[in-house]
């Protein structure tokens, strides 16, 4: 190890059992985004745990969704670095206190521990360690806490917008993927409804007056999958058809619903004039065909900037005595916001866990320290160079 390696790694060990006993108390807290009482209250944890550090804290209020929330800590150096975290989960009211946290083996399983718990206090640590061991390699380091990342991340999505200028780069702190892996690319996404409007008509006595709304439909759908692969990566599903009313009756409305997903800003354009040709071509006479939607969240391609900083983790996980890869995925995160921005950005950088969602979400307890540590370390020698 090196010497700030070995520095991180002994101030965090000792803190290892209060930190499975804050986490706790994190986890127990009913965050369905929808609920909003909950989710405040895992804020207003957090904003106690910062006070106690006497860190500055600001708020960005929301009537609908937890508040957002960012704790500061200012260091002697010049690098800005906002560390991201949500304190929503997808659970139903009373999941955290029917399943509360328990141990099996090497994992802590409970509703939020890896998606995204543990990785808002390691953010926490973090900082700390840092503010304790190493105070001249940052200048300001904050913690950006979201209250609706599991839906739509409308509230959290402007305040990251707002936040972004005013640091250098940001590091979000979903959970390592199961095999350690951080992530250093993501997809982004666009949903987009096609709607197809015919003539309804008997369909046993005068099927000929009808335009078969259904039957377009059909074929649109069939063009959409052939659109798979249009770019290295991208996705074309269609998760969602409606149309018709009964079976007597020629169809005169049909819609579907396209999850579509790609790997770099340069793609938009082209899938979406691609979607319009689509669209107009005359399949059944009598039909017209509208598309609505649109993007949602930008790619997070890998940049030479996120290269670099991928490889720097690396170095930083090998300081610490482990392998690390960085790996890309189809999956949306706070991530795209921010590379959307203009930020270089990682993520996955909180303790490596899985089953997001499900009964068994987990972490890997012994992932806890070596991966706070390399979060802590990684900011260290990015504010070095």
């Amino acid at each position: 190890m090196s010497p700030l390696a070995e520095q991180l790694t002994a101030w965090l060990s000792p803190r290892y059992s209060t930190y499975l006993e804050e986490l706790r108390q994190l986890c127990a807290f009913e965050c369905l985004t929808d609920h909003k009482p909950g989710v405040d209250q895992a804020g207003n944890w957090v904003r106690q745990w910062a006070m106690q550090r006497a860190w500055s804290i600001d708020a960005y209020p929301d009537s609908e969704v937890g508040d957002g929330l960012v704790v500061s800590c200012r260091g002697i150096g010049q690098l800005r670095v906002m560390l991201v975290a949500h304190l929503d989960t997808v659970y139903p009211v009373g999941t955290a206190a029917e399943r509360p946290l328990r141990i099996e083996g090497d994992k802590l399983i409970g509703p939020g521990t890896a998606d995204n718990k543990s990785g808002l206090l390691s953010g926490l640590y973090a900082i700390e360690a840092l503010a304790a061991l190493a105070p001249s390699s940052f200048g300001l380091l904050s913690l950006v806490c979201g209250g609706d990342e599991e839906t739509s991340a409308r509230a959290s999505g402007a305040m990251l917008a707002t936040l972004a200028p005013h640091y250098d780069l940001a590091l979000v702190l979903e959970a390592g993927r199961e095999n350690g892996d951080i992530v250093s690319a993501r997809k982004g996404g666009g949903l987009f409804t096609v709607t197809v409007t015919g003539r309804a008509a008997h369909a046993g006595v005068e099927p000929e007056k009808g335009a078969n709304a259904i039957l377009a439909l059909a074929h649109h759908i069939l063009a959409l999958q052939a659109m798979n692969g249009m770019y290295p990566g991208m996705t074309v599903n269609v998760g969602v058809i409606t149309g018709g009313s009964v079976p007597n009756t020629v169809p005169a409305l049909a819609e579907a619903q396209v999850d579509l997903r790609i790997t770099h800003p340069d793609h938009t354009a082209p899938v979406e004039e691609a979607l319009q040709a689509l669209i107009q071509r005359d399949l059944v006479q009598g039909t017209r065909t509208t598309l609505t939607g649109g993007w949602g969240f930008a790619p997070m391609a890998r940049t030479p900037a996120i290269a670099r900083l991928a490889e720097l983790t690396r170095s930083c996980a090998d300081q610490l005595g482990f392998a690390l890869t960085d790996a890309a995925t189809g999956g949306i995160s706070y991530a795209n916001l921010l590379a959307g921005a203009g930020l270089p950005v990682l993520d996955g950088l909180g303790p490596v866990g899985g089953l997001d969602h499900s009964p068994d979400e987990y972490i890997d307890l012994s992932s806890i320290i070596p991966r706070t540590a390399l979060l802590a370390l990684l900011i260290a020698r990015t504010g070095e160079q």
